[in-house]
């Protein structure tokens, strides 16, 4: 593939907000996953886990009990019962589309440890970049094989819920959700121009 290719390739990459209802081959996953592991990681810890949920009876267990983490904020947002119900609704049911949900958690069991604050809180956010570039990777993945995908953080939010569903040690912190399924409901903002976001040497200095 040329430079140009590729570039066109990254380019055509569209988050699928509401995937189409349909079988997906569990290797679909697999594979998302094996790109994944491949990504760009910090000291070469690869500090990412992934559960891949198949099994739609805990698929829905997971998003009930997200559900409720999610109903509870909300209505600590002030929101009525009402809305509050019909906001996390909504969400379930993209989630029910998936054939497969990808739940990235980040461990520093092998990051570097220091005695203080400040580089351990850079340590931490370089294992947290290192899981996103996975999941970048996988969404990738996911687009070359010709499937829809969509990145949640939703996981964040509920991470209690998440580890107590899944039955994640303590020590695995939840990050994101990675929905599969078949391609629909794409949705892409446009792209800032790259003089509005880039500059050459120093800040204010327009890269083009």
């Amino acid at each position: 593939m040329s430079a140009d290719a590729f570039l066109g390739f990254l380019k055509s990459r569209r988050s699928c907000k509401r995937l189409g209802a349909g079988e997906v081959p569990l290797d679909v996953a697999l594979k998302a996953v094996e790109a994944g592991v491949w990504a760009a990681n910090a000291h070469g810890c690869q500090p990412w886990r992934f559960v891949v949920v198949s099994d739609p009876e805990v698929r829905e267990k997971l998003l009930e009990e997200m559900g409720k983490d999610w109903l509870r904020d909300l209505l600590g947002d002030g929101l009525t019962v009402d809305k509050a119900e019909k906001i996390v609704e909504a969400s379930k049911n993209r989630s029910r589309l998936a054939a497969f949900l990808i739940i990235a958690c980040l461990n520093m069991k092998d990051m570097d440890s220091y005695w203080d604050g400040r580089r351990s809180r850079f340590e931490y956010l370089m294992g947290v970049q290192s899981v996103a570039a996975a999941v970048q990777n996988m969404l990738l993945a996911i687009h070359a094989m010709g499937y829809g995908s969509c990145w949640r953080c939703s996981p964040l939010f509920a991470q209690e819920a998440v580890r107590r569903v899944l039955k994640i040690p303590d020590d695995f912190e939840p990050q994101a959700m990675v929905e599969v399924g078949l391609r629909g409901g794409e949705t892409a903002g446009a792209r800032r121009p790259i003089g509005e976001v880039a500059y050459l040497n120093r800040w204010g200095t327009p890269l083009c």
